[in-house]
């Protein structure tokens, strides 16, 4: 009966200020949506990152007949001098650093060029144009300065190249978008909190003769607080429910529907297990928030 007779005076209020307890929703719905996804987008550059960084090669690119860097200046690399580099790769002090490593020649990459570029191309370039590879998988791609600093400067090698620096300005967009997102989703939090507190403050003022009769025949403070506290944990609730639809709906329609399919070298995508997991922090976020500032703004008709 007791929770009953709260209940019913959270509702009453909601009535009460039904345009402000909208405002509230949608600030929620909007901020705790950015929430999301700036969640699921750091989900997604983990994720990215655990797969490049696992697939990423250091390539060794042996001098060209085209190359102009000091280290060529004899021209073609030799094949002593491409012995010479897998000897290294094998010795002691590097084949630790390395899981596996594949070395494609100048005819078998000017093969894979003409099949990618066309026939015409034949009479272009020629095979002693296109650098002969190493391409070396390390157990650990943080030790890549370890063979760039082995091989760079060596006579018959042109350059030394690690695939994640292309990734980097990648990653560093993508990282920069989330803390836009979640600047974003700051401000309408605060947006949100600031929206509740004159909520409540509104409702109490309306009420404030009700306060007072409740407080003479000796209501708590509790007693007196949970109603206003449940309006505003009742509108956040429904903002959270809102924002997760919507989260929600981003990965099914956005990231199932669109990206997976057009963006082909991205193998790792958030899913719905990481909803399962998003979901969950943006509800507690919103219900909270709403909890902590209806608290605090109805404290001040709760003072003796």
């Amino acid at each position: 009966m007791r929770f009953g007779l709260i209940l019913g005076e959270a509702l009453s209020g909601l009535r009460r200020n039904a345009s402000m307890v909208i405002s509230v929703v949608l600030v929620t719905f909007v901020s705790l949506t950015f929430v999301g996804a700036a969640i699921l987008m750091q989900m997604q550059i983990g994720k990215m990152k655990d797969f490049w960084v696992d697939r990423a090669q250091v390539a060794v690119y042996m001098c060209a007949s085209v190359s102009t860097t000091p280290t060529c200046s004899d021209g073609v690399a030799t094949e002593e001098q491409i012995d010479e580099i897998s000897a290294e790769l094998d010795g002691p002090t590097l084949s630790p650093l390395i899981r596996d490593y594949t070395f494609e020649t100048s005819d078998e990459a000017y093969a894979k060029a003409i099949q990618q570029l066309g026939a015409e191309y034949e009479n272009i370039i020629t095979p002693d144009q296109i650098n002969a590879t190493f391409s070396i998988n390390l157990v650990d791609q943080s030790q890549s300065d370890v063979i760039a600093e082995a091989f760079s400067g060596k006579a018959g090698v042109e350059e030394v190249r690690d695939q994640m620096q292309y990734l980097e300005p990648l990653f560093s967009a993508l990282t920069v978008a989330t803390y836009i997102a979640v600047g974003i989703a700051g401000l309408m939090l605060v947006a949100a909190v600031l929206l509740i507190a004159t909520t409540i403050r509104l409702s109490a003022f309306a009420r404030r003769k009700e306060i007072g009769i409740m407080r003479l025949v000796g209501a708590s403070n509790r007693f007196i607080q949970t109603p206003f506290i449940l309006e505003g944990v009742f509108a956040a609730f429904i903002g959270s429910v809102l924002a997760s639809v919507g989260v929600w709906s981003f990965v099914e329609f956005g990231v199932e529907g669109y990206l997976r399919s057009r963006i082909g070298f991205v193998t790792t995508w958030v899913g719905y297990a990481d909803l399962a997991l998003v979901i969950p922090v943006i509800i507690v976020i919103g219900v909270v928030l709403a909890a902590l500032s209806a608290g605090f703004a109805i404290r001040r008709w709760l003072r003796a």
